[in-house]
């Protein structure tokens, strides 16, 4: 165990490790990744409906269906360590959890799943909305009640009122958003 304080530590750069491009208005996403791995962390989603949350997750939020155990449960995922499974069930919570899945993006997807998801779901996307931590997100309720936000890192500006959110909090030596 280390004894230096994680705040004032120099973080190890691990983004070689990371899908997510440089932050930018150009940023270009990944291509799905449809290789098996074994996944450090994973969402389970409950559903009654199966056929209707895997429409909603590939038409609205741009999943893809890596496999799916008939009637019990669909892998979904779009990039590297993005993965859901859908597990069938009886019943799922009336109203929508606090707890939230959230999964990046780059920004010109931002407003295009919104739409989707609007389109699918009237009424259950709140966003996008741009956050004091340097991102643009959308929230939305799913046909299973979960709540999902869509993040995407915009390029960062150190002259911003976002840098000196990030400065207040210690994070400091960012170029572009992506190394510290």
């Amino acid at each position: 165990m280390s004894d230096q304080n994680p705040r004032t530590a120099h973080p190890y750069d691990a983004f070689e490790m990371s899908p997510v491009p440089t932050p930018g208005p150009d940023a270009v996403p990944p291509e799905p990744f449809h290789g098996i791995y074994g996944m450090p962390s994973f969402v389970t989603v409950p559903t009654t409906d199966l056929a209707e949350s895997v429409d909603f997750w590939t038409r609205g939020l741009g999943f893809f269906e890596l496999f799916a155990v008939p009637g019990v449960l669909v892998h979904l995922r779009r990039w590297a360590f993005q993965d859901v499974l859908l597990v069938a069930a009886d019943s799922v919570p009336a109203e929508p959890p606090a707890l939230g899945y959230s999964f990046a993006g780059v920004l010109a997807q931002v407003d295009a799943v919104a739409g989707a998801c609007r389109g699918l779901r009237p009424g259950a996307v709140d966003g996008p909305r741009d956050t004091p931590w340097n991102t643009r997100d959308v929230e939305v309720i799913t046909p299973e009640n979960a709540r999902v936000v869509l993040t995407a890192a915009k390029p960062f500006d150190p002259a911003s009122e976002e840098a000196r959110n990030l400065a207040a909090i210690g994070i400091t030596g960012l170029d572009n958003g992506t190394h510290a």
